[in-house]
């Protein structure tokens, strides 16, 4: 699957709109078509850059229908039914913009997997839940990477 963002191309320098510098809201996602099979999509939004959890979590999103293609902008502001966000490496459920320390950039992975079940987890379940429940289950995947660095002072 072909993950790409209207707001910034693979490998290029993430808006600042959509970190916890700026607005911190969700950036527009879409995506190519899922295998045949698919019965669910889910969502992880890491760093591995980050010096204090590697990697860091930015976001933990399930239940994404197999039919849609793409997520809204401030998607927390327009969930589509059934998703449901996990907690993030600050310990709050939804989407936590990037806010690298250091001066260099970090790499963000927004990964997107087609599975074919649909995790029955609680919102606010951690990363190792969701893994847990997609082991085995995974179709297809797709990985869409954005730098962001800390805005010059």
């Amino acid at each position: 699957m072909q993950v790409s963002s209207p707001a910034f191309s693979a490998g290029a320098l993430i808006p600042l709109r959509y970190s916890a510098y700026g607005d911190g809201i969700s950036p527009p996602l879409a995506w190519s078509a899922p295998p045949e099979g698919t019965r669910s999509l889910v969502l992880i939004m890491e760093d591995p850059d980050a010096v204090s959890a590697r990697p860091f979590i930015h976001w933990l999103a399930w239940g994404i229908a197999p039919t849609l293609r793409q997520l809204p902008e401030g998607v927390a502001d327009a969930a589509p039914t059934g998703l449901r966000e996990g907690r993030n490496t600050r310990g709050r459920a939804g989407y936590f913009g990037p806010r690298p320390h250091g001066a260099r950039p970090h790499h963000y992975h927004f990964q997107l997997f087609a599975l074919d079940t649909a995790p029955a987890l609680a919102a606010g379940s951690n990363r190792e839940a969701l893994l847990a429940a997609m082991k085995g289950h995974v179709l297809a995947k797709g990985d869409l990477v954005g730098l962001f660095a800390q805005p010059r002072r």
